[in-house]
């Protein structure tokens, strides 16, 4: 579909869904951001869905200004998924060994590593900028800065909730690893501590919802808090990237003999100027992309500030991922660059319940049965993310086909959870 227009106080409010099936607090949110003088456009994706201050799936551009909480609590999260040359018939019969050693390797929930990941003995993760990034962290904001051993001990943990690590195939049988994270603990504590500081500035006392507070441009708080919130995008970033690095050495320890091989060619049809169907063949490598964080872009001659909060970057050719529940598709997809979005898709199916609600609606035997096939968690643990508590993904993925172009569709045969 294309976008549906909604008027609002200062922009126009672009939807790409049905705004009859959004839910009423979640509309209201998207009117309160429409009422910030310093917006300049708004963009809703198809999984949308409430959250503090602005919603989850928004994609918030404004001009000298921006919003902590159009950011997200946990800065930075996003994907990491990378095609392997194994296919399904390397993978034994029964995968519970495999999904052991991932989450020996990679701690879970609120856990760490005894010490500090070096990522000088991972195969493949990008060291440029690493010792930059660790002695750029005593700039960061007082109130957390005796966190920076926790921190290191984080970097490489997968966290709880929505995170996860997935063994999946495509239609032709391809094993690809995949994962979701974000900026841990400390990625959260900056935000709450930036989203406190904005509240208490005078240009917010006024604002129809405080927790809309930002920060102005060429102010000593907006500089702060730049500098915390791209040091948190990077920490996201690398935390992902070693993550990625420890599930390959896991593979490639389980499968010798099959010897795989990351970052192989991928193939996909694709429709040329003349309407005509071709195979196109990329090698994309690890795809990486945040779906919350903060870019500075240009739009319709002015420079903005675009905050995607459960969102993507999707400009033309620009790789995604945009993943479903675990027991669903996901899609490694390129964007198609449309600019009515700046640019953006969604992260992923969004949550049409609560957790809280899940949990009184649905049982663990109910998710034994929406995650039969699926080698993970089974239990009252996980209830919360039970398929049934997130939009039909094939549904999210129909309402952007101006978006992104799909890659490939994959579907999980182990799914890792905090």
């Amino acid at each position: 579909m294309s976008y549906v227009e909604v008027p609002g106080a200062q922009v126009p409010i672009r939807m790409w869904t049905d705004p009859s099936t959004v839910e009423g607090v979640a509309m209201q949110q998207l009117h309160n951001v429409a009422t910030l003088p310093w917006i300049k456009g708004l963009a809703v994706m198809p999984d949308v869905h409430y959250g503090k201050g602005a919603t989850v799936g928004s994609v918030i551009a404004m001009q000298g200004a921006v919003c902590p909480a159009a950011v997200g609590v946990d800065i930075g999260c996003g994907m990491s998924a990378v095609r392997t040359s194994l296919t399904a018939n390397d993978l034994p019969g029964d995968l519970s060994r495999l999904r052991s050693r991932i989450e020996q390797v990679i701690p879970v929930g609120r856990g760490m590593h005894d010490d500090p990941v070096d990522p000088g003995r991972l195969h493949a993760f990008p060291t440029a900028g690493w010792d930059d990034f660790w002695s750029r962290f005593g700039g960061v904001a007082q109130a957390v800065r005796f966190r920076q051993e926790r921190a290191a001990k984080q970097m490489g943990l997968l966290g709880s909730g929505n995170h996860f690590i997935e063994f999946c195939l495509d239609d032709e049988g391809s094993v690809w690893l995949m994962l979701h994270s974000g900026s841990r603990n400390i990625g959260k504590e900056l935000a709450e501590h930036h989203i406190g500081e904005a509240r208490k500035l005078p240009h917010n006392q006024g604002l129809v919802d405080r927790d809309l507070a930002v920060f102005i441009a060429d102010t000593p708080q907006m500089a702060a808090y730049r500098h915390d919130l791209f040091w948190a995008q990077e920490y996201a970033k690398y935390n992902r990237a070693i993550m990625m690095a420890l599930f390959q050495d896991v593979v490639r320890k389980e499968f010798k003999k099959a010897r795989p091989v990351f970052e192989p060619v991928i193939s996909c049809q694709q429709e040329d100027a003349e309407g005509h169907m071709r195979t196109v063949e990329y090698r994309p490598g690890v795809i990486s992309c945040h779906h919350n964080y903060v870019s500075e872009e240009r739009y319709e001659g002015m420079d903005l500030l675009v905050t995607r909060k459960g969102a993507i970057s999707a400009g033309s050719g620009e790789w995604g991922i945009i993943p479903g529940s675990m027991g669903t598709e996901s899609y490694i997809v390129r964007g198609l660059g449309n600019p009515k979005s700046f640019n953006s898709a969604s992260h992923g199916a969004g949550r049409r319940m609560s957790r809280n609600a899940a949990k009184k609606r649905y049982s663990a035997r109910d998710l034994e049965e929406q995650t039969r096939g699926v080698e993970c968690r089974k239990d009252s643990g996980v209830v919360d993310e039970i398929p049934a508590a997130y939009k039909p993904i094939g549904q999210v993925m129909e309402q952007q086909r101006d978006l992104v172009q799909v890659v490939a569709k994959l579907k999980q045969v182990i799914c890792v959870k905090g």
